[in-house]
């Protein structure tokens, strides 16, 4: 029988037979086993430290740029009109050109006017002779009053004669001038640089000063851009330099730019010129306006164009790369590198979009250590080790 038993008399301990000592191997094999399993366990609990890419915030400047839309308008728009009455003989330039200061317009039949001129020229030179006979008159009574050869009255005659014809040539020189000016007037010029419009008369018309505008001239070198700011932005942006949160240029002379509607930047900045004393009723906005040079011509009256104010900047801010703030059923959060080096999760409140960047209005400060890269699956508590710390310039730029 393979079940025998071997008794043994001096120990008193049995030998079992073969089944029941395989039985106990496998038991004794399962206890060993539980042991190595419990031991990988307790292993297995002590997790390797994620590696994550941080950054150190610090408090920085930010540009606080403004943008709005606004229109194209002309500095200077000049009506052209006659200042004398005729007949409209020639139109000489080209409509809808650009035309310089003093280019001629429009010219008005002269035949009239420099008959008018002739005429008192004419008179000019009669009241001239005149002149000339009494002052020769003068000239030869005055040594006789001396000598009493003739009368205190002729004396006093004959220098009256003088003034008189002084007054008379002073007369006939304005009617001259009146009239030399009138013939000036029949050729009609640009009053400034700028692109003109159609003419509204044509060659023949007779015109005179209560005929409508012959055309216009727009001056567009330098342009305005006039935009509407609302109230309410007006006292936000007071209120936040009140509180240390805005700063705005010295004398508000903010930087100007332009973009076109075609998305392309305008090569020339400007500054604001203008700005309204008063709220319009109506829209609940101030007024501005911004001069900027146009050399080019690039710009004309009307466009629409997105208008960028530089110049202001947000003091000692806190500014997160954008990949770095979540969305939680709560609201924004990011998550840091505690002081136990163990990641953990901070809810933020969002400021404006920089660039690229948030601002923080609440939640960081100076020297928290922001994880920017690796928080996939990380929850709060988790050993972290920090692969680099990088400058926010290089963690903006890994986008």
């Amino acid at each position: 029988m393979l079940s025998k038993v071997i008794r043994m008399s001096k120990t008193g301990i049995g030998v079992l037979s073969g089944p029941s000592r395989l039985i106990m191997i496998l038991f004794a094999a399962q206890l060993f086993l539980t042991g190595c399993s419990k031991e990988s366990s307790s292993q297995t609990q002590s997790v390797a430290p994620r590696k994550i890419v941080a950054l150190q915030l610090e408090a920085i400047d930010v540009p606080a740029d403004f943008a709005f839309i606004g229109r194209t308008a002309s500095s200077q728009r000049v009506e052209v009109r006659s200042r004398i009455a005729g007949f409209l003989d020639d139109i000489t330039y080209t409509e809808g050109a650009y035309v310089q200061e003093g280019d001629i317009l429009f010219k008005i039949d002269p035949a009239p006017l420099e008959a008018t001129l002739r005429a008192a020229k004419a008179q000019l030179a009669q009241q001239q002779a005149r002149l000339e006979n009494a002052e020769a008159l003068f000239a030869r009574i005055e040594p006789l009053v001396k000598e009493e050869a003739v009368s205190k009255k002729d004396y006093d005659d004959a220098k009256g004669s003088v003034l008189e014809a002084k007054a008379a040539v002073e007369g006939a020189s304005a009617q001259v001038f009146q009239a030399e000016l009138q013939l000036g007037y029949a050729t009609i010029k640009s009053p400034v640089d700028g692109q003109t419009s159609s003419a509204t008369q044509r060659e023949g018309a007779y015109i005179d000063q209560t005929t409508p505008p012959l055309t216009y001239v727009v001056k567009i070198d330098p342009i305005w851009v006039e935009f509407s700011v609302a109230e309410t932005e007006v006292l936000k942006g007071r209120s936040s330099e009140k509180n240390r949160e805005l700063a705005f240029p010295e004398d508000r002379q903010f930087v100007v730019s332009l973009e076109l509607a075609d998305g392309t930047q305008y090569p020339h900045v400007g500054q604001i010129s203008f700005a309204d004393a008063s709220v319009n009723e109506q829209t609940g906005t101030f007024l501005l306006r911004a001069e900027l040079p146009n050399p080019e011509l690039t710009l004309r009256p009307g466009q629409f164009v997105h208008i960028k104010l530089s110049g202001a900047y947000r003091p000692d801010a806190i500014v997160v790369p954008q990949r770095a703030v979540r969305q939680g059923p709560k609201g924004a959060y990011v998550w840091l590198v505690d002081a136990d080096g163990k990641a953990e999760q901070r809810p933020v409140v969002l400021g404006p979009w920089v660039d690229d960047h948030w601002l923080i209005k609440q939640g960081l400060k100076e020297a928290d250590r922001l994880i920017v890269d690796g928080t996939v699956g990380l929850v709060p508590g988790t050993p972290v080790s920090i692969v680099s710390i990088s400058p926010l310039a290089e963690i903006g730029d890994k986008q």
